[in-house]
């Protein structure tokens, strides 16, 4: 993700496990890329409350290993 008017990159904690990023991160990009979607909606997405009124985050499905369906609410865009 780049913050609007910077020329650095962010990278969430969650993308990664440990170290290394998370195997489904690739999967992620292509269906995102796949979609059209540029970065910015992409994080939009991820960080999105799920559910109405919700404060848990798209991205948090990945942390409970719902990998797939990150990745289809991703390619619904």
């Amino acid at each position: 993700m780049r913050p609007p008017g910077s020329t650095g990159w962010l990278y969430p904690g969650w993308q990664f496990d440990g170290r290394s990023p998370r195997p489904v991160i690739a999967r992620i990009m292509r269906a995102a890329r796949d979609k059209g979607l540029d970065e910015s909606r992409l994080y939009t997405i991820l960080t999105a409350p799920l559910g109405l009124g919700g404060e848990r985050r798209v991205y948090e499905l990945l942390l409970e290993g719902r990998e797939d369906d990150v990745v289809e609410l991703v390619r619904a865009g």
